[in-house]
Parts: structure tokens; C-alpha cells; sequence
């Protein structure tokens, strides 16, 4: 069966996550069940990151598996008709490898997080940003944010219910910076790593924005990460503002995949 990757951006505030749930809706709900309507079946498709409910996508990438040999070109937009009117888009597709994986073959995966700082309340980017109140001290979160890059036990900046094997991960980035945007100053995180714990961008994020209003120090944030104990992180910050921004892979399936295809001639 031919094998296909898509680089799948989504809203995720309509969702309650990533992962197929019998009775709610989710992103991959949403694409297998634009699949079936394509090749009437059960599919399954298998994403590089399980985004909790709220979490947008830029970049995720899935694959599936198919019967008929599509083109990819025509494979997305037959997808993108059936997602319809869903918030989620294949904006790219390309054929791989047998063996090709989405989640198993990726080497890093990238997360976007949107801090908007202004009192107003948010009305475009609602469920886009998080929005808090005071200017937040962007030099002092990187100080602190420097304590966490790296390879570590990061116990503390995982989630309860978290099921991975272990919480030693390495941090290969975790970078903050002011941009001015039309709605506001906003503070953006980078973060990058081959795989995460459970809800820990998020909780680096909440740790650092404490940082920033001044109610901890940079050092507070080493300590806490020594500490690897759950109680000694700081607040969990909502779902909006993340986005799984980009995976990384030894090639890029994308490459030369065709996102525009000019009448009369046949994408490749």
C-alpha cells in the first residue's frame, strides 16, 4: 500500500486533541474520516506529536496508508474538500517509504508558544495567545530558561498522567524573545527537543512567565528543576498559545512536494 506524508496545520480550540477519541471530536478523527470518504475503510494514521485539546498545529506532520496510488498532489486536495468545514488543512503531501514513519523517523520536533502582553482583552487571537496583564521581564525568562536546556531529569516539568518511560530528555533549545505584532508586544518561545514529556512546554512556559512578572528569580527555575518533584513547578500555563511549529527529519519528505499546481499541468 502506497504510504503518504502530510503536513497537517489545524486550530485546535474546536478539538480535544490530537488523538482520536470515540466521543469527542479530534484532529485525526477529523482526517480519518476524510480518508474513508475517499477509500471507504477504517484508517489509521499516525501523527509525530499527540497534541493535548487547545494545542494548535503549524507544521504536524501524519502519514496513511492508501490502496490507490494518488497523486499527492490530488491526495491533499481531495483531503482538504472532505475536511471541510473543520479548522485543519493538509497543506503539503508527499509519497514515502514503506518504512517511513511520521512519529518513529523524527529527529526533533519544534513548539511555538505565544505569550500577548496587554490589558485589553484578545478578540482576533482568541484561543491563539495567552494573554497576561503586566509587561513581563523577557531578559530574566531566558536566564532562567538557560537552566533548562540541556540534558536533564525534567521530573518536575512533567505532567502526572505522564506515560513515557522516562523523564530524562534533552533540550536542545529553549529560546525567548519580544516581538512587536499589530495586537500587541507579544513574547514568543522556541523550544526544541527530539521528544517531550507530557505538558512540559507548558509548564516551562507557566515556570518563566513567573519569572517574568518578577515573582521568581532566574535561579528559582534551577532549583526547581534539581528539586524533580512535580510540586515545585510553577503554574501550568493554558493550551493557548502553543503550536507544534515543525518536525524535523533526516530528509525532508516535503522537499518536492507541490502546494500549487498550475492548470494544465499535472502536479508531481
Amino acid at each position: 500500500m502506497p504510504r503518504y506524508a502530510l503536513r497537517v496545520e489545524y486550530h485546535g480550540g474546536p478539538f480535544a486533541g490530537w488523538q482520536r477519541q470515540a466521543d469527542q471530536p479530534s484532529v485525526q478523527g477529523a482526517i480519518e474520516h476524510a480518508l474513508a470518504k475517499l477509500e471507504p475503510r477504517d484508517h489509521t494514521i499516525a501523527a509525530a506529536g499527540r497534541t493535548d485539546a487547545g494545542v494548535h498545529g503549524l507544521a504536524q506532520v501524519a502519514h496513511c496508508d492508501m490502496e490507490k496510488d494518488w497523486d499527492p498532489f490530488r491526495l491533499s486536495e481531495a483531503l482538504n474538500h472532505h475536511l471541510k468545514p473543520d479548522p485543519v488543512a493538509i497543506v503539503a503531501c508527499a509519497q514515502v517509504a514503506g518504512d517511513w514513519h511520521a512519529r518513529f523517523s523524527a529527529r526533533e520536533r519544534r513548539y511555538l508558544f505565544r505569550i500577548l502582553m496587554r490589558r485589553a482583552p484578545v478578540t482576533h487571537l482568541k484561543g491563539l495567545v495567552w494573554r497576561v496583564n503586566a509587561a513581563l521581564d523577557v531578559e530574566a525568562m531566558q536566564a532562567g530558561a538557560d537552566h533548562l536546556v540541556g540534558r536533564h531529569d525534567f521530573t518536575t516539568f512533567r505532567s502526572s498522567i505522564c506515560q513515557a518511560d522516562s523523564p530524562v530528555k534533552t533540550l536542545d533549545r529553549l529560546d525567548v524573545t519580544r516581538v512587536d505584532s499589530p495586537h500587541g508586544p507579544e513574547v514568543q518561545f522556541d523550544v526544541r527537543a527530539r521528544s517531550f514529556l507530557h505538558n512540559q512546554v507548558r509548564s516551562f512556559v507557566g515556570t518563566l512567565e513567573r519569572v517574568g512578572a518578577g515573582a521568581w528569580a532566574p535561579e528559582d527555575v534551577k532549583a526547581a528543576l534539581v528539586a524533580c518533584d512535580r510540586a515545585a513547578c510553577g503554574p501550568v500555563c493554558p493550551p493557548d498559545g502553543l503550536y507544534l511549529a515543525g518536525v524535523g527529519y533526516p530528509a525532508d519528505p516535503f522537499v518536492a512536494s507541490v502546494e500549487f499546481h498550475q492548470p494544465g499541468t499535472r502536479a508531481t
